[in-house]
């Protein structure tokens, strides 16, 4: 069902520090800003060789990554995405085997506009699970 990692996810609490660093720092590609209402996040992507770290800020009080900033404020890794070929075959068989599909179960779009789902952290070892569509 997976194929490759897309990205790892980090929230920060400045995505303009957080951005800096990786480009400055790092040396590293950094695309712009792009704000997802939907999600409740702002996103940059770091471009890597090999796959991306995706960085997400809060977009509004009611963001999830705002409840994340404020159990962990210096930020941290929020979630891991994998690739599927078929997002609803991959949801309807983790729905067949007991794993939970985050909000209503019908894929949102996400930064790459394509569909996405997220998986319970509970299922799956306290880690947050992206899944998108490639």
């Amino acid at each position: 069902m997976l194929g490759r990692v897309n990205h790892i996810a980090l929230a920060v609490p400045d995505l303009a520090a957080a951005s800096a660093s990786y480009r400055d720092t790092l040396g590293a590609r950094v695309s712009q800003p792009q704000a997802l209402p939907d999600h409740g996040v702002t996103v940059v992507f770091v471009e890597l060789e090999n796959t991306k770290v995706e960085l997400l800020e809060p977009l509004g009080d009611a963001s999830p990554i705002a409840a994340f900033l404020e159990k962990n404020p210096a930020g941290g890794m929020h979630h891991i995405c994998y690739e599927v070929a078929d997002i609803i075959a991959a949801r309807d068989q983790l729905l067949t085997s007991g794993a939970r599909v985050l909000g209503n179960g019908e894929p949102k779009t996400g930064a790459h506009g394509k569909p996405v789902l997220f998986l319970h952290p509970k299922d799956f070892f306290g880690t947050l699970i992206e899944l998108e569509q490639i």
